[in-house]
């Protein structure tokens, strides 16, 4: 916004005067908290690099008492003041994709439906059928896919389909999850929320 022109949100330039005061003090406001919650966004950022770095320091520090070199950040670790008023939690979540292999199972589970439809079970097929649907983004749910190998099916291409789920799983990387606690008078551990929506 220059003195002369506001530019809207179709990028054009709109004449100062042109504006009603209303969406003038809109803006202002908007901008304003906006900016704070930039400088806020990147106070949080520097918080958890610190307390990570601070975290991996004791973990590597504790692993050293018995002689150890801590093998790196993989896996989850918690820790807890003395006294357990407070609780750590560094959770790390993988994230899973699935390569072309999940399309055989697809196929072989189809298969067995197909062989299955005398008498048929129309449960499994619903559920097989919503296990595959795809999202907006064109990706299965990991989740309804992996619980298709819950089913105690003894048919020998259903379990040729579980394999081929198995193995086309692929770890494409994975997220770090800082999370703080502090119990309570019941003993309970209350996540200390740092999310201003949950505050």
């Amino acid at each position: 916004m220059s003195d002369q022109f506001m530019t809207d949100s179709q990028g054009r330039q709109v004449p100062v005067g042109l504006v009603k005061e209303i969406d003038k003090l809109r803006d202002q406001t908007v901008r304003r908290i906006a900016e704070e919650a930039m400088k806020m966004k990147e106070t949080l950022e520097g918080f958890k690099r610190r307390i990570r770095d601070d975290i991996y320091a004791f973990v590597g520090l504790s692993a050293e008492q018995y002689g150890k070199a801590w093998g790196g950040k993989k896996g989850n670790i918690t820790l807890t003041t003395y006294d357990g008023t407070y609780r750590l939690v560094v959770a790390v979540d993988d994230t899973i994709t699935f390569d072309e292999r999940l399309q055989v199972a697809r196929e072989l589970i189809g298969d067995c439906i197909k062989k299955w439809s005398d008498g048929s079970r129309d449960e499994i097929r619903i559920l097989v059928q919503d296990a595959f649907q795809v999202d907006k983004a064109g990706k299965v749910s990991t989740g309804r896919v992996l619980g298709l190998r819950r089913l105690d099916i003894h048919d020998p291409d259903w379990q040729k389909a579980m394999a081929a789920i198995t193995e086309s799983i692929q770890i494409s990387g994975n997220k770090q999850y800082l999370r703080f606690y502090e119990r309570d008078e019941q003993g309970k551990y209350i996540q200390i929320p740092l999310d201003v929506a949950a505050l």
